[in-house]
């Protein structure tokens, strides 16, 4: 039985999509905005939820103006962000 979830975005954009956001040959096909992991998102949310489990996203998306949103429709509970990015991350959410 476990607490919470949290999904790394980073590493799960990575995964799906196969491609390496360091690798400089394919790192222009790194996209964390990608329905197919929007969609894994969506899914997992949904799950943790009928579970009564929280679920967090944490990584780069977390901190994504344009995901904002998305996030709060997908009824995540938690967005975990670097410091300097937390005010920000407020301002998205008030205005969402």
């Amino acid at each position: 039985i476990v607490d919470f979830f949290s999904v790394g975005t980073n590493d799960l954009t990575q995964y799906t999509l196969a491609v390496d956001r360091t690798n400089a040959a394919v790192s222009k096909l790194y996209n964390p905005r990608s329905p197919a992991v929007l969609k894994m998102i969506e899914i997992a949310a949904q799950s943790a939820h009928r579970a009564g489990i929280p679920i967090g996203i944490c990584g780069e998306s977390a901190a994504d103006p344009q995901l904002t949103g998305f996030y709060l429709k997908a009824k995540i509970d938690e967005l975990s962000v670097a410091p300097a990015s937390i005010l920000k991350l407020k301002e998205n959410v008030c205005r969402s």
